[in-house]
């Protein structure tokens, strides 16, 4: 409803825009008496913006822009590919029994690793079910994904505790590899 646009404000980061990590650029979008209390907060919080780094961004906008609509543009790109990645990866973990979560977008996928029959309780290490499997998983068989109870309390910790994320954004060789990875993982 228009009611909930003025209340909206989107971030973004050139990081996670154009997938160059440790790019701490940034920007708001949203309705002006909101912005306004933004850089209230932004100029008490940010020490450092590079100048080039600044025009370097603007340029790929406006690189960008001119592209909008085409399929060589960056950002179509990017969303063709991670799409694919996604499905590829979608596909190796069906293919051994998990369940994945097809992302609405981003780089990431979750995948339910319950069906598995995966144990860790014997290493007691206290540490929740899917820390364990994705240290197992990168140990064991060089295949890094990331734990997802990390990034709850302790109180719900336990709603993620079989799932893991995988990283959709890599290069056509690492998925290959990756899927043949947990293909290798099936249950016999």
């Amino acid at each position: 409803s228009p009611s909930f646009i003025k209340a909206v404000v989107s971030t973004q980061s050139t990081g996670k825009t154009f997938s160059v990590t440790g790019w701490k650029i940034g920007w708001a979008l949203g309705p002006a008496n909101l912005i306004s209390q933004l850089q209230h907060v932004s100029s008490c919080s940010t020490f450092t913006a590079p100048t080039l780094l600044q025009e370097a961004v603007a340029g790929a906008f406006h690189h960008e822009r001119n592209l909008a609509k085409s399929e060589v543009g960056y950002f179509s790109w990017l969303s063709t590919t991670l799409q694919k990645n996604c499905r590829m990866l979608a596909d190796a973990f069906s293919d051994i029994g998990c369940e994945p979560v097809w992302p609405d977008g981003g780089y990431f996928m979750l995948v339910d690793t319950a069906n598995m029959g995966w144990e860790f309780s014997e290493l007691k290490t206290g540490r929740c079910y899917d820390v364990d499997c994705v240290k197992w998983l990168t140990r064991e068989f060089k295949l890094a994904t990331i734990p997802i109870s990390v990034f709850y309390g302790d109180k719900n910790r336990h709603l993620a505790a079989k799932y893991i994320r995988v990283c959709c954004a890599k290069s056509d060789e690492t998925i290959v590899k990756a899927c043949e990875i947990i293909r290798s993982l099936k249950k016999n």
